[in-house]
């Protein structure tokens, strides 16, 4: 099984050179394209099609990264975008909890046959179920998994489905903001774009099935508590009203543990009542090494 999986990734993958037209549309460029959105250097949609933009990305962070600007997604540059730039499909099964270049092309190409999933390189609970509705539709395994069979699948055309853009990408202002928030806060920026990227992928019209929103992705309950207790004030419900609440709430985290940024932030996925009564979940463990993998990545 993991011989097929292998398989599909290297045909995926075969040929990934960005400076030629013919690998347009290639799945595997779309997990390129969300780790150059993460870093600021990639403004256009989410598409697989190695355009020029792409390329101009690609060479822009391969001179930030001190390697041969060629704009070819090489196995050197894709370790050098970190986190969001490895594995590439197909080199290992896919679930909940995973983070990488793999869960970005999965979310496209789930996108792509019409279910609505962000495209933000992080396995969640929305990826899921996207998931196992494509599962379900093509009479494979609901399991929520993406294992050989799946992703041999979904490596064909479905007849009938018609294709959908992914989610917007995130314009510069939206990290301008996180930015500002977070010194106003007295917060480092990178921990707060990293939520953030973590979060939405800096997508400022995401809403979750529980009803979160914004760019970090804070429930109602939150925004409550900051506005009555942290802020004493309303605050616009706008893109930088939202992030101002999200960061507000995680200085106080911060605070009540005492500045450690692994309990404040496994407090942010979990709750803070049950990370002090339970300690972390298995699930927040890996959200938390996520995070903090992100802030050398300069996001």
């Amino acid at each position: 099984m993991a011989g097929k999986c292998v398989a599909f990734g290297a045909a995926l993958l075969a040929g990934l050179t960005l400076a030629a037209a013919a690998h347009a549309g290639n799945p595997q460029i779309a997990g390129l394209q969300v780790a150059l959105r993460a870093y600021g250097l990639y403004s256009g949609p989410i598409d697989a099609v190695a355009g020029p933009k792409t390329v101009r990305a690609t060479k822009a962070f391969q001179r930030r990264a001190g390697l041969v600007a060629d704009g070819r997604a090489g196995p050197s540059t894709r370790r050098a975008l970190g986190p969001l730039g490895t594995p590439v499909l197909g080199r290992r099964t896919l679930h909940r909890g995973l983070f990488g270049w793999d869960v970005s092309v999965l979310q496209f190409m789930l996108a792509r046959r019409g279910e609505l999933v962000p495209v933000y390189g992080f396995f969640d609970r929305a990826t899921e179920r996207a998931l196992r509705r494509y599962q379900r539709a093509r009479r494979l395994a609901a399991d929520g998994i993406a294992g050989p069979v799946t992703l041999s699948a979904l490596g064909h055309r479905t007849p009938g489905v018609r294709p959908v853009r992914a989610a917007p990408a995130p314009t510069a202002s939206v990290r301008t903001m996180l930015t500002n928030w977070a010194i106003a806060y007295r917060l480092d920026p990178t921990l707060v774009r990293a939520l953030a990227w973590m979060e939405s992928g800096f997508q400022p019209g995401l809403v979750s099935s529980a009803g979160a929103r914004g760019v970090l992705q804070v429930l109602p309950s939150t925004r409550s508590y900051v506005q009555s207790v942290l802020i004493g004030h309303k605050v616009p419900n706008s893109t930088s009203g939202n992030i101002r609440i999200g960061v507000a709430y995680l200085r106080e985290l911060l605070h009540e543990f005492h500045g450690n940024r692994t309990l404040a932030l496994a407090a942010w996925y979990q709750g803070p009542f049950s990370v002090h009564k339970h300690g972390q979940l298995a699930e927040t463990r890996l959200f938390v090494r996520n995070v903090l993998a992100l802030l050398t990545r300069r996001i």
